[in-house]
């Protein structure tokens, strides 16, 4: 069991700071709204990775498994803009199934600029749903977020 890093937060979210660069903005100098998915693949990521789970390590399974998205709800409320430091949060809500459910949201300081559900489903190498392989279920039951804080 890996020991939960410091980007945990009592409550079971999981906290990335994210730098905007010049190349993450438009014309006018705010983050083009594709790339807050970017953002929020990389805080699930790290969500993931820092809970134990490794994506290498289940793609070399004799039963590969990876992830795909199967929905997404973005919510636009305020631009970010080149230079700021972002927050992003994220939260797994829960397994049902094939289903993973996250809540994700960038903040600038206490501001919240963007917010997102996103279903994931782990899926077979060849792209058909599955059920998420128990080691993955039991390293991030912990993190379920139960919106409870100590």
């Amino acid at each position: 069991m890996m020991k939960p890093s410091a980007s945990f937060q009592s409550d079971g979210s999981h906290l990335l700071p994210v730098r905007v660069y010049y190349e993450d903005t438009d014309f006018t100098g705010m983050v083009y709204h594709a790339n807050y998915l970017r953002f929020f693949e990389r805080g699930r990521s790290d969500f993931l990775r820092d809970a134990g789970v490794n994506h290498q390590d289940l793609l070399a399974r004799s039963d590969p498994a990876a992830f795909t998205l199967t929905r997404v709800e973005i919510d636009y409320k305020q631009p970010a803009r080149v230079d700021d430091l972002l927050l992003i949060r994220t939260r797994i809500l829960g397994l049902k199934g094939v289903r993973m459910v996250f809540q994700q949201t960038c903040l600038r300081n206490e501001d919240v600029l963007t917010s997102a559900n996103i279903t994931a489903v782990m899926i077979h190498a060849d792209g058909r749903p599955r059920r998420p392989v128990p080691e993955m279920v039991e390293q991030i039951t912990p993190y379920i977020y139960s919106g409870i804080t100590d």
